[in-house]
């Protein structure tokens, strides 16, 4: 069941605590032109939560080279306080490789199942999303009534006698066509760039990552033993994040602020609800962290002493210049008096 309103398609799933299937579809809906449908998996997709995405509908019936860039944001409504909606967006490029995206976590179950929690109510879960389209390379899918619409209104226009196209309109028409063979041509590009990563443990990864993703796989063998994407492109881009979680765990606690540190825990949290055993990193990370916690204490301790001993320097120096003067005193009133001085 679904219901469509302008860029916005809300999907209640009923008995959605029955579900039986790994994976439910929501019915199809149009936005800009393109047509849609929501994929849920009821009981997680390799982890413990709800994960949810968007789909191309009858994607495999689209022309060789179709593309959609798609701005998305998903809301698990709570339908007793709408300010404990689970809500994330994204966006993303849907291609044949990529039909659909979404998030592997949206809601963890114990949470979504539970009976005061206000996301099941009367055994209905309410999904929202929100898509707008923000580029296409291909044709559109346009709803059937559409269709109907345009060849009657075509059919009508031939009957009142539509004069030919003029010759600025078929230069405008030509222009347009080069520009579609342009975004083509760099579809091509971005796909034959695709095909230059490589495999490591079931990750693609790029020739530079190989090496370091290898090493990471020999010295943890389980980390992707419970991780759940099967999609190339989410593992590709759960990597990354590891990638750059490890390179910014690799900076001198200089270079590290408190933000960084914040960052890295909540990428490291992202990582381990997508099911990454990540325990190591973890434990690594606490270390980073106290050895932040040092640094900036040794750094107030630091200032301190030098202030300290700023003060000291001062005092030496006052009393190096009133020992001088005593010492001068002292030799004025060791001296003898001489004859005239007597006489």
């Amino acid at each position: 069941m679904g219901k469509e309103v302008d860029n916005k398609f809300t999907w209640v799933i009923k008995n959605f605590s029955s579900q039986q299937s790994r994976k439910i579809y929501s019915d199809e809906f149009f936005v800009d032109g393109c047509k849609w449908r929501l994929l849920a998996f009821p009981k997680g997709n390799g982890v413990e939560k709800l994960s949810l995405c968007l789909a191309v509908a009858g994607s495999e019936f689209l022309p060789d080279g179709w593309r959609r860039h798609a701005y998305i944001h998903f809301s698990v409504v709570n339908q007793l306080s709408d300010e404990l909606s689970q809500a994330r967006e994204t966006k993303n490029w849907f291609d044949a490789s990529t039909s659909d995206w979404g998030f592997a976590s949206m809601l963890s179950l114990k949470k979504l199942h539970d009976k005061d929690g206000g996301f099941l109510v009367n055994g209905e879960l309410k999904i929202v999303v929100d898509v707008s389209v923000l580029e296409v390379i291909g044709k559109l899918d346009v709803p059937v009534e559409s269709e109907e619409t345009t060849t009657k209104a075509l059919s009508e226009l031939e009957e009142n006698d539509v004069p030919e196209e003029s010759e600025e309109t078929t230069k405008a028409l030509s222009k347009v066509d080069e520009n579609d063979g342009a975004e083509s041509n760099d579809s091509l590009k971005e796909a034959s760039s695709v095909k230059e990563s490589m495999d490591v443990n079931g990750f693609r990864v790029l020739p530079s990552q190989v090496e370091t993703v290898s090493c990471i796989f020999e010295r943890h063998p389980d980390i992707a033993s419970e991780f759940g994407p099967k999609n190339q492109h989410l593992r590709s881009a759960y990597m990354n994040v590891l990638l750059s979680l490890i390179k910014t765990m690799c900076q001198s606690t200089q270079e590290l602020s408190k933000d960084d540190l914040s960052d890295a825990d909540a990428a490291l949290a992202y990582l381990t609800d997508a099911g990454l055993n990540l325990n190591w990193l973890e434990e690594k990370l606490e270390e980073v962290s106290e050895k932040k916690e040092n640094e900036e204490a040794g750094e107030t301790r630091v200032h301190e002493i030098e202030e300290e001993l700023k003060e000291l320097k001062l005092k030496c120096s006052n009393l190096e210049a009133q020992l001088e003067k005593e010492k001068s005193n002292v030799s004025a009133a060791r001296a003898p008096f001489s004859f005239d001085d007597i006489v």
